[in-house]
């Protein structure tokens, strides 16, 4: 079982810049892939970004160039440094892992809003 806690999110203004963290705890591998989605509409997650378990980063179109995923400190931890962030990045952000048979985990979600 693996447990995911995202914090970080907030208001913040077109243009800004945010940093989301997550927390992995539980069964899963040493250097497991963590990932970023986001949920604009209900029950519709999109990826944000990845981190893989050699540290290689994938991200999506959308947020090229302005947004980077990082380990965090902590064990199992992953940041999400997003910076020129406009209204269209308002959404739900999750922080997402699998564990060792392959199941999926879900934080529960960090809102952020872009707004004036």
């Amino acid at each position: 079982q693996v447990q995911l806690v995202e914090s970080g999110g907030g208001l913040v203004s077109p243009g800004g810049s945010m940093r989301l963290s997550c927390t992995a705890s539980g069964f899963m591998a040493e250097n497991p892939t963590l990932a970023w989605y986001r949920e604009k509409i209900v029950n519709r997650r999109e990826l944000v970004a990845a981190l893989t378990s050699d540290d290689r980063t994938t991200y999506s179109d959308s947020v090229m160039g302005r947004v980077s995923i990082f380990r965090g400190s902590g064990e199992h931890a992953v940041e999400l440094q997003m910076n020129a962030l406009a209204p269209e990045d308002t959404a739900l952000y999750f922080c997402h892992t699998k564990d060792v048979w392959g199941t999926n985990y879900w934080g529960l979600g960090t809102l952020v809003n872009v707004s004036t």
